[in-house]
């Protein structure tokens, strides 16, 4: 890269915006947001080495069930083979390169749609057509490239990086934080894509920040806490969170009276957790929603949204009506959500907007633009 390169000028000025100690912190520069090099340079430098989340792992319970997705612009399968084993693997045939599997689905084997080249849930070549007069064909030499993929905690992480920290040590103190809750036991009951105008960083800052609460949420959740009890602290390398404690308003919110377990506040403490890059999780003693998401050039996002309830909750007789609420909520939050960061992004291209000071209550985003210049090639 020259210094004038684009790419390398919004590196150097995300840079010089972490620079400063948090007390005279401002919101990251536009060019972090709306530089198409920049955008690519992120592809390379973060999603294509970091690990992301492809939804939970209760999603593919059943040998043959799939989904793919896209990382840094290859296509991924992720299935439960014949063994149980969850695996990830390319999704592009080692023939003449066509993609394989579109969507979610069950399968008993992987069939190539252009010339039927057959595949085992493994990865491995179990047939290929009219090849016996190739000389250089050999089928036992022939398998779609594995990518590593692990359960952690009930979610799928995925990444392209064979050389990524495992994801278990990086994250172990999101463990120590909510390892009570016991993450895993959580069901998931709902799962929808849906892509938005706006940039990936917009929406995950967002998340990050419950001071956009009351007045981006006036007609929803706005007036469920109370700005003046909340606590912001340092994140860490792999993630940052904050909590909230709840009142009564929504029941779903809180530890099912079967739970004794916890106790106190416990019962009442919604955690809201940014595990970097694009996996947030709003997790609450009876329900949890998520977003993963994918950038989709500097303007637009494509965002992966689930939720599901605690194993208390989901055995609770009344528990449907419950979510069915909650999930009315949330479908109205995220309306909320999406106007809020759209109109963020047409700011963010008016020659006349600029950054402005970081309240207390945004420390999560000063923690994620230093993640974001980490990860970013030195100049």
């Amino acid at each position: 890269m020259t210094a004038l390169d684009p790419s390398l000028r919004a590196i150097e000025e995300l840079r010089a915006n972490v620079s400063v100690p948090f007390e005279r912190a401002q919101a990251m520069p536009k060019s972090v947001y709306v530089s198409p090099e920049f955008a690519e340079a992120e592809q390379r430098h973060i999603f294509a080495v970091d690990w992301l989340c492809a939804g939970r792992v209760d999603a593919l319970r059943d040998p043959g069930v799939y989904l793919t997705m896209e990382i840094a612009g290859e296509p991924v399968i992720i299935l439960r083979d014949r063994d149980g084993v969850l695996r990830g693997m390319s999704n592009v045939c080692r023939h003449r390169m066509s993609t394989l599997l579109e969507g979610r689905g069950r399968v008993r084997s992987i069939v190539c749609p252009y010339h039927a080249w057959t595949y085992n849930l493994d990865g491995s070549l179990r047939g290929a057509p009219t090849m016996t007069l190739n000389e250089t064909f050999c089928k036992d030499q022939v398998r779609l490239p594995q990518i590593r993929v692990v359960d952690w905690l009930g979610w799928i992480m995925v990444t392209l990086n064979p050389d990524a920290p495992d994801v278990h040590e990086s994250l172990q103190e999101v463990e120590a934080l909510v390892g009570h809750l016991d993450m895993a036991c959580y069901q998931e009951t709902f799962r929808e894509e849906f892509r938005w105008a706006t940039n990936w960083k917009v929406l995950a800052e967002n998340f990050m920040e419950s001071y956009h609460l009351p007045a981006c949420h006036a007609g929803t959740i706005g007036g469920s806490c109370d700005l003046a009890l909340m606590d912001c602290p340092e994140g860490r390398d792999a993630f940052n969170y904050h909590w909230i404690v709840k009142n009564d308003a929504v029941p779903l919110a809180l530890a099912h009276p079967s739970d004794t377990r916890l106790v106190g506040e416990a019962r009442r403490i919604t955690w809201l957790l940014a595990i970097y890059p694009a996996l947030l999780i709003t997790l609450t003693p009876g329900y949890f929603w998520y977003l993963s998401l994918t950038p989709d050039g500097p303007g637009h996002v494509k965002v992966l949204f689930g939720g599901g309830m605690s194993a208390e909750w989901m055995a609770d007789p009344q528990a449907p009506a419950h979510l069915a609420a909650v999930k009315a909520l949330l479908d109205d939050v995220q309306v909320e959500d999406k106007g809020c960061t759209e109109r963020v992004y047409r700011g963010l291209l008016s020659r006349l907007s600029a950054p402005g000071p970081l309240s207390h209550l945004e420390r999560p985003n000063f923690d994620f633009a230093r993640y974001l210049a980490r990860m970013m090639p030195a100049a």
